[in-house]
């Protein structure tokens, strides 16, 4: 399964605003999307509750993993929004 490792550099980590554009994004996807801290249990990266529960913070690295046609072009915009300042 195709994967990102994105280290969060928002001074907010993943929350409020950098959490609700990467939903948006993960939404437009055909497939499952996923997002975890490395050794967690993945989260799906479609819900912005799911995705606040994680509790990301600044410098912390995510885990992005999707599969199918597609998959890494998703997998690229994802780890373009959660690695922006």
């Amino acid at each position: 399964m195709p994967e990102r490792k994105v280290t969060v550099v928002a001074e907010v980590g993943l929350h409020a605003r950098p959490a609700a554009t990467f939903v948006r994004a993960a939404v437009k996807a055909p497939m499952d999307v996923s997002i975890a801290k490395p050794g967690r249990d993945p989260v799906n990266a479609k819900s912005i509750l799911q995705i606040l529960a994680l509790d990301v913070q600044q410098d912390e690295v995510v885990v992005i993993k999707a599969e199918g046609d597609g998959a890494d072009t998703v997998l690229d915009e994802l780890a373009k929004i959660a690695g922006s300042p």
